[in-house]
């Protein structure tokens, strides 16, 4: 096996020269998902729930389910205002769900990966409302305001330090690196 992800050619990412800033940070994020979608192809269940170094709770399964968290919070709590939503993968009592959570059984994979991938459709459904001209609106948020762009940085932001924990993480399982 490669220890590449696939061929240029085949890579799903885009890096073409999108013209605006929302384009520029939606080609961005849907980069850093894509990256964290091929950091997790052909893993089973063990591999990825499988802790990156004790005590940390660290896996690619506990990034997925918290990534799904933190499209729900940033578009729907936040950006949305549903916050009578209840939070993904969060409560009072167990804060750290969406790693604490990440155990090695197929349908966890396989809700986690469907709760992510409902999320980003979700997200993106409110981004294709949207336009530059939105780019600086803002939402009450809990230390004041905060504006679309915010979220839009800091999710990218979000994504690419996480996209670096599952470089290394799937590194350790199975050896592959790059890309």
């Amino acid at each position: 096996m490669s220890d590449t992800w696939t061929t240029p050619e085949l890579d799903p990412r885009t890096y073409g020269n999108p013209v605006g800033e929302l384009a520029t940070y939606r080609e961005y994020l849907t980069n850093y998902r894509l990256t964290i979608e091929l950091k997790c192809q052909d893993l089973d269940a063990e591999q990825l729930a499988l802790r990156s170094v004790p005590p940390s709770t660290l896996s690619l399964l506990g990034l997925v389910r918290h990534l799904a968290h933190v499209e729900q919070s940033w578009f729907r709590r936040v950006l949305q205002g549903r916050q009578d939503e209840p939070p993904l993968y969060w409560a009072p009592d167990a804060p750290d769900d969406d790693f604490d959570g990440a155990v090695p059984d197929q349908g966890v994979v396989d809700e986690a990966f469907a709760t992510w991938k409902q999320q980003i459709a979700l997200a993106d459904e409110l981004l294709d409302g949207l336009d530059d001209d939105h780019l600086g609106d803002t939402v009450p948020h809990r230390d004041g305001t905060v504006s679309v762009r915010d979220v839009l940085v800091h999710l990218i932001e979000e994504y690419a330090r996480h996209a670096g924990h599952a470089d290394l993480l799937r590194e350790c399982i199975d050896g592959r690196t790059g890309q």
